[in-house]
């Protein structure tokens, strides 16, 4: 395939929540919180565009609040754009909020049956890869009790596992590898760089500048809700941490 092909595009995309306060106390509070209602508008994207291609690795920065994760969600459908366009070419992995997507009184086991359905896959062949998800995640023994019971490193390992075994083009992750430990790290790191030999197109957030360095082709610094800067990624952290960083 073509390693220019852009599988990852959006065009003036923004995106508004309505902010909502519960708490009325009464009918004439109530009505007065509705008149008010319109005016308690959230616009966290602001005019987003990008294009990520086959291939590339790119990554986000950006200050708490700057529209990062909300893009992220566009982009995996979580969220539908206010206005704007997405377009996606292929098959994504979304790895975003920490145990997102998976329900807590359902098993490891069962959730990962869950998950590969909704990320495409058919039951038999989430079945014929179930092993290999378990192994990658080092979660033999805890495989067949509620996830509920797990630790973040077990959510972390878990998900990460399940988005890299679904023959995905395009792999989403938000800050998850933060709570893994540094040997799971060390494997994430190694499943990425297979992946990315293959083709593979990754759009990650991270805080963690060495992580970007070590990984990204690209870096975009996202502000107040739009792209304030993007370039390769030690210029662009570099501006972004400031002389101190």
């Amino acid at each position: 395939m073509n390693s220019s092909e852009i599988l990852l595009e959006v065009k003036d995309l923004r995106k508004t929540f309505t902010l909502s306060h519960s708490g009325a106390g009464s009918l004439k509070t109530a009505l007065l919180w509705w008149k008010k209602r319109r005016l308690e508008q959230l616009e966290v994207l602001k005019g987003i565009d990008l294009q990520v291609r086959r291939g590339e690795c790119v990554a986000l920065v950006g200050r708490n609040g700057a529209g990062k994760s909300t893009l992220l969600a566009l982009l995996s459908r979580i969220y539908k754009p206010t206005s704007g366009t997405v377009h996606v070419h292929g098959r994504i992995a979304p790895l975003l909020e920490l145990g997102a997507g998976f329900h807590p009184d359902l098993t490891g086991l069962e959730n990962i049956l869950f998950n590969g359905m909704i990320m495409g896959l058919s039951r038999k062949q989430v079945k014929e890869r179930t092993d290999q998800i378990v192994a990658f995640a080092e979660l033999e023994r805890q495989i067949d009790t509620p996830v509920r019971t797990y630790s973040s490193g077990m959510l972390a390992r878990l998900g990460f596992s399940i988005a890299t075994h679904v023959d995905a083009d395009i792999l989403i992750v938000d800050e998850v590898l933060a709570v893994g430990d540094y040997a799971f790290e060390q494997k994430c790191y190694a499943f990425i760089d297979e992946f990315r030999a293959k083709q593979g197109t990754i759009l990650f957030v991270s805080h963690n500048a060495e992580a970007v360095k070590r990984v990204a082709d690209r870096c975009v610094w996202l502000q107040d809700g739009r792209v304030y800067r993007e370039g390769d990624p030690p210029s662009v952290l570099h501006d972004y941490q400031g002389p101190e960083g």
